[in-house]
């Protein structure tokens, strides 16, 4: 049975209030915010049974409104970067916020993460909505999002639906901070990050794709698992300090769910597994999280998480060549499912 427990909202300081609300299946359990979608607490059980937080978080709206990191929000109204904040869809150029290194990063300043979402609940989990109006960040489009995070068993499941009244790109993503070792976990140095993918993006310094690559003979081959750590240091001198990646799941068939890889700890036995229907997975691993406020108003390190991201491609929009589907023509519905299925070794 699945137990909820409303918590006192905040206060938002741009005006009104922030809900928060408590989901438990006697197995995992989460907070989430009607702020972004967010999942500030997800407790699952380490290899003794005790259940701990294992996402990085914050104590306040002020602090999420503040941090530039996405802390366990929905990024939208797309994803990952479009170069030079531009668009042009049949014959009619887009110009949108343009908010890190000349390109838009995951819908803008003022994106899906920053919003109010109204939150509902359904009999195993919550279902969050909310309507980003035409020219939101310079997409065209009214768009209606519909959110549901549910809880089964052992599996957390994130659904998204998306529809919008004009031709716009759309893909959106949860971008919660893993750290396995619980509330204890300061660095992801030891989490093992294993994924059968065979392909990832080649990208310029602004992570924009130049090229599909193999993943053969180079320090991003997870095939046969490496840890945090080892990637690291193969990647410690490149442009992004670390793994900010896009692997290829190979999803053909939006209908289906893939299996994309595990991310485990050997001290606290935790093991999560993603499978999801999108087509990429941007895999970070916190390289710029320095100095970000968590909670209880710690400071948080580079290195101190993970990220998993389902998605459609970066700059998808613009390189219609790559995997996926990036446009939404109006009245197409988007639809991502990703299952995070979390268990002890």
């Amino acid at each position: 049975m699945v137990r909820f427990r409303p918590l006192d909202a905040w206060i938002d300081p741009r005006g009104g209030s922030i809900e928060r609300i408590n989901i438990d299946n006697g197995i995992i359990a989460i907070e989430v915010l009607s702020l972004g979608g967010i999942i500030r607490s997800l407790w699952t059980p380490d290899r003794e049974g005790e259940r701990s937080n294992i996402v990085l978080g914050c104590d306040s709206a002020s602090d999420y409104l503040t941090q530039q990191a996405h802390l366990g929000a929905i990024a939208g109204r797309y994803a990952n970067r479009i170069a030079g904040a531009k668009l042009s869809h049949q014959g009619s150029d887009i110009i949108l916020d343009n908010n890190h290194q000349d390109n838009c990063l995951h819908g803008g300043k003022e994106g899906f993460n920053r919003k109010q979402w109204h939150i509902g609940q359904l009999s195993d989990g919550v279902r969050l909505s909310l309507l980003s109006a035409d020219g939101d960040m310079g997409f065209p489009g009214n768009c209606t999002v519909q959110l549901d995070y549910r809880l089964v068993a052992n599996n957390l499941y994130v659904e998204i639906l998306a529809v919008s009244d004009r031709a716009c790109p759309i893909s959106l993503t949860q971008h919660s901070y893993f750290n396995l070792q619980g509330s204890s976990g300061i660095t992801n140095h030891n989490h093992l990050l294993s994924s059968p993918s065979r392909h990832y993006l080649q990208c310029n310094e602004q992570g924009i794709p130049t090229e599909i690559a193999k993943v053969d003979g180079t320090i991003l081959d997870l095939r046969q698992g490496q840890t945090m750590a080892e990637i690291q240091q193969g990647l410690a001198h490149t442009a992004t300090k670390g793994i900010d990646h896009c692997y290829l799941t190979g999803n053909t068939d939006s209908k289906e769910l893939t299996y994309f890889g595990a991310l485990s700890d050997a001290t606290s036995g935790r093991k999560m597994s993603l499978y999801t229907n999108q087509p990429s997975v941007q895999i970070y691993g916190a390289n710029f999280l320095h100095g970000t406020i968590g909670k209880h108003g710690d400071k948080l390190a580079s290195y101190q998480g993970v990220c998993l991201e389902p998605q459609q491609l970066p700059d998808g929009p613009n390189q219609p060549h790559l995997p996926g589907k990036s446009w939404f023509e109006a009245g197409e519905v988007y639809h991502h499912i990703s299952r995070y299925q979390f268990d002890t070794f």
